[in-house]
């Protein structure tokens, strides 16, 4: 079999200076690239709402969240077939052609082939939309990567500002598709460069709110979430339960890291992918006759734990989602598909803050589940990213 060809590591050997100067050349490639990539990510959405209109016949939003109303059949055929076409597409990207490195691959100086991260990129999106269970926040980083690469040899930056450059437009991808500029800012910092230095927070920032702002003119700016009835705001009770959810969920969140990364690094390399991911996808189709909320990327399950009644004849339901969604999503993983685990991540925070949340309502007799399901997102996610600014 033909072995494909390592990533190049061009980037890092680059050590030229700018000819209009160092400063003119990071603002000009923060506007520039934070443009571009804040129209990708706008476009990256709108594919997702199509390829979810074609192939379930919905487009989720803040009141559809998930595959709710569309046929058990349509489901379980739209995860399977979808899982099929792009087993058969990763396998030939990841066996006859350059592969493509991970986004810290990236920022340590492996360069990102073009039309093979762009093809990379699109199928991680087209798969959330037809129901696998993987988070989506992965395919802009890698797109923003990709461009901060290019336009850092074009401006000809040095090793130490392409590594920087990088990173801050990869997560303006994250930015953008979220319009989160201030998650973005700390992903780029707290993650991938682990440098708070103020000129790199007002780089990141910069490039973060312009590509969120580049992309909410092509997506619009709607509501991700809705969250519940919530008993004021900063209260001695919520206080006391994040500590609580930071503790219970924090080794949830751990737990879930440790069981991403080894299904991330025992992925099949050849053909295993073309029978594991098929299956990964019919398995998915399964579960969602009777857990429809566990296809996607978890806005589905998030949002039903924000909506949460509090009430304990919820709990069964909430220990289901969450589950459900933590064993399809390792289960995507491993059969080979590629994605992200920060969008599950807040998913299965959510169902496990809600399950706290009722049962902490029936000793303090509060009303806040959206707030403890959102306290619960917060706590698995920093634990599960290493990235408490960030969550």
């Amino acid at each position: 079999m033909r072995q494909p060809r390592q990533e190049n590591t061009g980037v890092a050997q680059n050590d030229r200076q700018p000819k209009i100067g160092r400063i003119p050349a990071l603002i000009m490639a923060v506007a520039v690239v934070g443009v571009a990539i804040g129209a990708a990510a706008g476009l990256l959405t709108l594919m997702l709402y199509q390829v979810e209109r074609l192939a379930l016949g919905y487009i989720e939003n803040a009141h559809e969240s998930g595959p709710f109303n569309v046929t058990a059949i349509r489901r379980a055929v739209s995860v399977t077939v979808g899982a099929t076409v792009a087993a058969v597409v990763w396998w030939l990207l990841r066996t006859r052609t350059t592969k493509v490195p991970s986004v810290k691959k990236a920022v340590g100086g492996a360069l990102m082939p073009i039309w093979q991260t762009v093809v990379h990129v699109l199928l991680q999106i087209f798969i959330v939309g037809t129901g696998m269970s993987i988070g989506r926040e992965v395919a802009p980083r890698e797109l923003g990567a990709m461009f901060g690469q290019r336009f850092a040899r074009w401006v000809r930056l040095d090793a130490k500002d392409t590594r920087m450059l990088v990173a801050i437009t990869a997560a303006a991808g994250l930015a953008g598709v979220y319009n989160a500029p201030l998650a973005g800012t700390f992903f780029a910092v707290e993650i991938l460069l682990a440098d708070i230095t103020l000129e790199t927070v007002t780089l990141a920032f910069a490039c973060s709110a312009l590509a969120s702002w580049v992309a909410s003119l092509i997506k619009g700016t709607h509501t991700f979430y809705l969250i519940g009835k919530a008993d004021g705001l900063f209260t001695p009770d919520y206080m006391l339960f994040a500590l609580v959810a930071g503790l219970v969920l924090g080794a949830a969140g751990a737990l879930f890291r440790r069981g991403s990364q080894w299904a991330g690094k025992n992925k099949p390399s050849g053909v295993g992918i073309l029978w594991q991911m098929p299956l990964a996808g019919l398995l998915t189709g399964v579960v969602a006759i009777w857990v429809p909320q566990v296809m996607g990327n978890g806005r589905a399950t998030a949002q039903l734990s924000f909506s949460s009644q509090a009430d304990l004849a919820v709990l069964p339901m909430l220990l289901l989602s969450f589950v459900a969604k933590a064993v399809v999503t390792l289960l995507t993983i491993r059969s080979g598909a590629s994605g992200g685990v920060l969008q599950p991540g807040i998913a299965l925070g959510a169902s496990g803050g809600a399950v706290l949340g009722v049962l902490w309502m029936q000793m303090f007799h509060t009303n806040s589940i959206g707030m403890y399901a959102l306290l619960g997102a917060c706590a698995l996610l920093a634990a599960s990213q290493q990235a408490p600014l960030m969550a």
